[in-house]
């Protein structure tokens, strides 16, 4: 006999340091376990709660607005502030936060009603290195060309075949991919990488930033990122970006699904 569920979207901040990433691994800590593992405590432990997400992040990845949804037996009296504070109270003391919590149709679903996943990327570029932001930055000490790496960039947006920018492991039945957004800009000694597609292959993101920080560097030159993009062939593409620097910043659905 089916039970009854209620469906809620949760809006979800993460520091990736010290997880395995987001998905339950059979060893090591996940931010899916912790999470799932307070929600059963909200049930008394009388329920196995099971989230699905939007991103799948891997070790060492941050995250400023993951969404995930998780089902609840309809005979579990929620609302958003004690779901929220719940399941904050039981994720102590790690450093995972429920931001907002929205009830939504059973219909919607975390992962596949997302139109739209924002990245951002940061590499600290100075001499120095960082004495308080070493997990939250990937740290170049030799200067990087910022409209140089820009304009390579902009020869990765549109539709193309993404082989060479995805990890070799990647599982995704398809290396096509539609880049929406990539700009390189520069504030005071920190250079941000946004991204924006639907949807990523495996280490996409990390692997176009190594790219690119090896044609600032001036190791290659400009119209090098669309060579190896041509070249479909993961060998011809730079470095993986460490997982330190890489923020998943938001998921883009058609409604505004948390309102603060």
């Amino acid at each position: 006999m089916r039970v009854n569920i209620q469906r809620w979207a949760l809006k979800i901040e993460y520091d990736g340091t010290g997880f395995v990433g987001w998905q339950i691994q059979k060893s090591g800590l996940s931010v899916q376990q912790v999470l799932e593992e307070a929600a059963q405590k909200i049930c008394n432990n009388r329920y196995t709660i099971n989230s699905i997400t939007a991103g799948r992040t891997d070790s060492g990845v941050h995250a400023l607005g993951q969404v995930a949804h998780l089902d609840f037996p309809a005979c579990v009296k929620l609302t958003s502030k004690k779901l929220c504070e719940g399941l904050n109270y039981y994720m102590k003391p790690h450093a995972v936060s429920i931001l907002n919590a929205s009830l939504v149709d059973l219909e919607w679903n975390a992962r596949f009603s997302a139109l739209k996943r924002k990245y951002v990327y940061i590499i600290l570029n100075r001499n120095s290195r960082p004495a308080l932001e070493k997990n939250y930055v990937w740290h170049v000490r030799k200067p990087l060309d910022v409209n140089k790496m820009n304009a390579a960039a902009q020869h990765l947006l549109g539709r193309h075949d993404f082989t060479s920018y995805r990890a070799t492991a990647c599982q995704a039945k398809s290396p096509i991919k539609i880049l929406d957004r990539f700009d390189v800009t520069k504030k005071n000694d920190r250079i941000f990488f946004h991204v924006e597609a639907r949807s990523f292959l495996h280490h996409q993101v990390r692997n176009m930033v190594g790219t690119l920080k090896m044609i600032g560097d001036g190791h290659w030159p400009e119209e090098q990122a669309l060579l190896i993009l041509k070249k479909r062939d993961r060998k011809a593409a730079g470095i993986t970006a460490p997982s330190t620097g890489l923020f998943l910043k938001e998921i883009i659905y058609p409604q505004n699904l948390f309102i603060d």
